[in-house]
């Protein structure tokens, strides 16, 4: 998978290689240096004034060739994958993501303000995409990994260190895979319970752990149970938090539950899961995904990165 997301960085997905595809992809690869180019042979001077821009074109197009060859096999691994995971159909592709990110603003009936990280459920867009989270990293399921890599679907992790702390390297690994790491609380308290100094403790204390253990700051933050108050707003925005992302629905191995009476996902969702195992769930952790994955599919929308939007 490690192609396709190179792919992803150049801003293309591919569902399969075309003609004009290898245009746009040739262009891609030659503005972002991916195709190498050759100094010419000693003697090239003597071939003729055109034998190095002749060298160099050929130089590029079998690295282009070699580039696609690869595609086409990433591609072929990640449908041989849907399959023996159990999918209905291969995940949809997303687009590429917008050259600008859209502008937030608090939804209505949540709380905003100057200075406050705006709440949203849903990100601002028009394509069919949606977002998949996950919360809290308690249960530590090696074969959600490997299906997501194989499936190469992004998702978005928000930890508690209290249940995470016991094994960061899991969540290194996602990382590397190009999960999103994010932040909720130590300690998963219902932080509009707390004084605004605790609800500012559990939410930067946090921000701190994971900026050691992760190695970046998060900038999204979400609150345990989706309660929060002004006072946690501030708290988030004074270390570092930019969006405080709730969502439209929760994902279950056996069910959506729907924030809508039309029972159907629309772009830009968030969708809300957690780090759960058969004994809390009766299912597991790629149960869950394939329910998320199917109706999502069926539904023609693709699962897209969250940080390429926010």
């Amino acid at each position: 998978m490690r192609i396709i997301r190179q792919v992803r960085q150049t801003s293309f997905f591919w569902t399969g290689i075309t003609a004009s595809g290898l245009a746009v992809l040739g262009l891609t690869l030659l503005s972002c240096g991916t195709a190498t180019t050759a100094a010419p042979a000693p003697d090239a001077a003597a071939a003729g004034p055109g034998a190095p821009q002749r060298t160099q074109a050929r130089t590029a197009a079998d690295a282009l060739t070699a580039y696609a060859d690869q595609l086409v096999a990433a591609e072929k691994q990640r449908l041989a994958a849907a399959k023996s995971w159990g999918l209905a159909r291969a995940p949809l592709r997303p687009p590429a993501p917008p050259a600008e990110k859209p502008e937030l603003t608090a939804e209505p009936g949540h709380i905003g303000g100057e200075g406050l990280p705006p709440v949203i459920t849903r990100v601002p867009t028009d394509d069919k995409v949606v977002f998949l989270t996950i919360d809290d990293g308690a249960h530590k399921d090696p074969k959600l990994l490997e299906m997501l890599r194989e499936l190469d679907i992004p998702v978005s992790a928000f930890l508690s260190d209290y249940v995470a702390r016991d094994d960061y390297d899991y969540f290194r690994a996602a990382r590397d895979d190009g999960w999103g790491i994010h932040n909720h609380t130590v300690n998963h308290r219902e932080l509009p319970a707390l004084s605004a100094a605790g609800q500012k403790k559990e939410i930067c204390a946090q921000q701190d752990t994971l900026e050691e253990e992760m190695g970046e700051r998060p900038t999204l933050f979400r609150p345990p149970y989706g309660a929060y108050d002004r006072d946690t707003l501030r708290a988030a925005a004074s270390c570092g938090v930019e969006v405080v992302p709730l969502w439209a629905e929760e994902a279950f191995p056996d069910r959506i539950e729907w924030g809508r009476e039309d029972e159907k996902l629309h772009p830009g969702d968030i969708i809300l899961t957690h780090f759960r195992g058969e004994k809390e769930w009766k299912g597991t952790m790629p149960d869950m995904i394939r329910r998320v994955v199917d109706t999502a599919t069926a539904q023609g929308f693709a699962i897209a990165r969250l940080e390429d939007y926010l």
